[in-house]
């Protein structure tokens, strides 16, 4: 008999089982990589790693030139984190990477307003896709698994392990080096892979990656005609009918008019505040709250020029509204005013350096409201366009060094050296991290010498945080660009004749 006719044809083999190899290798990547390990340069490997496998485990293959363009667009995304790792850059690489897979899986929609509602469809599911997948395929015919086939399963495995167990001691008995290689086993570091963090570890990387590696998007769910009806509101009155809103927006801007005036005249102006108030003070009193107050603005212009509503048949309406806008813009930049002034007298932190990319933010959002309004876009348009706004600040900050920033505009302006300003505050300084230790030197070289305590102790906060940097775990995985840059500075003949 023809023993090629006994021969069975070759299985074929599923892409699924390829996704399944890529979840593994990334999985055992991140413990490599990124377990154990402080932050660095390893975040950004892992992230090009899951690009990657997200690239060769796609469903239809990728062309050569549009794989090289999306491996590149996340090399672009994910640059902040070889910068210095910080949660605005992981968003900013996880968003890439959704990206990456949505595009892969031709989910990606065309229109730019569509965008945000698809990342959230994305966003929903991920949590549970991983899980979802393995119910399904527990689920199907023919791999559903029974305590019996476990059983029986581990029985078959019981006599060759131990048969094979005899031989190896037979053979270590035998042969030395066999002797050598198992007493050079390290058996507890095996164990250290049972820890339950390592183990939620990878549990959670298996959780995110599988999402990428097979994306989906929540079903969206059916609007019933009750809810369309309910969402219905009448033009005359309603509380934001036509007579209602065009009182409204008379009234908002009176109001909003008075603020405008008193600012013009007392922040620009600069004339005399009454008795018992400084600058300073009125400018901390109005920077927060004024920012609320836009921010509330805009959120009613949005469901007063709503598609249908009465701005987009009274031009009076839309004149206001396009007026109150322009002073809600005006309020931004009066509230950015404030922090400056308030920071000449009480110096720069952190959340006055938040509080003014905020303001910003909230500006640039209101000249989008106006141009919505203008070219006649949907609320969708909008959204997506303020997202991309915040997106482009976030990534342009992720590369700015902001403790070392604010460490320098202190030392500047700080009373011992230019004498204005508030006295330089070194133990905020010294919570700010290691980035400000080249201003710390610039502030000794400049600090005059009668100011012996003020020196004693910029040296100790110097000595301290240089000794913290220099003490830290050095391992290439944890390596960063800023940290790079000062070990750099740190060995320059400048810092150490300092």
């Amino acid at each position: 008999m023809d023993t090629a006719d006994t021969l069975t044809e070759p299985m074929p083999i599923r892409r699924g089982s390829g996704r399944t190899v890529a979840l593994l290798a990334l999985v055992a990547l991140a413990d490599f990589l990124i377990f154990g390990q402080e932050f660095g340069i390893n975040l950004f490997l892992f992230a090009l790693a899951v690009c990657a496998g997200i690239l060769l485990s796609a469903r239809r293959k990728t062309r050569f030139s549009a794989a090289a363009f999306l491996l590149s667009f996340s090399v672009l995304a994910s640059a902040p984190l070889v910068e210095s790792p910080s949660l605005t850059g992981v968003v900013l690489c996880i968003g890439a990477l959704m990206s990456v897979a949505l595009i892969s899986a031709r989910l990606l929609p065309r229109r730019l307003p569509a965008l945000p509602l698809v990342f959230f469809r994305f966003a929903l599911v991920m949590p549970l896709r991983l899980a979802e997948d393995i119910k399904k395929s527990l689920a199907t015919p023919g791999k559903r698994v029974s305590f019996t086939a476990v059983r029986q399963g581990i029985g078959l495995w019981i006599m060759p392990l131990i048969l094979a167990a005899v031989f190896v001691s037979l053979f270590a008995v035998a042969n030395p080096l066999i002797e050598i290689a198992l007493r050079s086993i390290n058996f507890a570091a095996l164990l250290e892979f049972l820890d339950l963090w390592r183990i939620g570890f990878w549990m959670m990387i298996a959780v995110v990656v599988w999402a990428m590696l097979r994306p989906r998007l929540k079903r969206r769910a059916k609007r019933s005609q009750a809810a369309r009806a309910f969402m219905i509101v009448p033009v005359k009155n309603a509380p934001f009918g036509h007579a209602s809103l065009l009182r409204s927006l008379v009234l908002f801007n009176a109001l909003f008019a008075v603020q405008t005036l008193l600012d013009l005249v007392y922040l620009w102006g600069g004339a005399d505040l009454p008795e018992h108030m400084s600058h300073a003070e009125y400018a901390h009193r109005g920077a927060y709250p004024l920012i609320a107050t836009a921010l509330l603005a805009a959120a009613f212009v949005l469901v007063a020029m709503r598609r249908g509503g009465p701005g987009d048949h009274s031009p009076l309406i839309r004149g206001l509204v396009h007026a109150w806008i322009a002073q809600n813009v005006l309020l931004c930049l009066s509230s950015m005013l404030r922090l400056a002034l308030y920071v000449e007298v009480y110096s720069l932190t952190e959340l006055r350096v938040a509080a003014g990319l905020w303001m910003g933010i909230v500006a640039i959002g209101l000249v989008l409201i106006l141009l919505r309004i203008l070219l006649n876009r949907s609320n969708a348009w909008l959204v997506a366009t303020n997202l991309a706004s915040l997106l482009m600040v976030f990534y342009i900050s992720s590369f700015i060094d902001f403790p070392a920033f604010i460490a320098r505009f202190n030392v500047a302006h700080s009373q011992e050296i230019s004498q204005e300003g508030p006295p330089l505050d070194l133990s905020y300084l010294s919570s700010l991290g290691p980035s400000v230790i080249p201003a710390l030197d610039l502030y000794l070289l400049k600090l005059p010498d009668h100011l012996i305590g003020q020196r004693s102790e910029a040296v100790t906060v110097r000595y301290y945080l240089a000794r913290n940097f220099e003490m830290r775990r050095r391992d290439w995985r944890s390596w960063t660009f800023r940290s790079a840059r000062l070990d750099t500075y740190l060995l320059s003949p400048a810092a150490i004749a300092r």
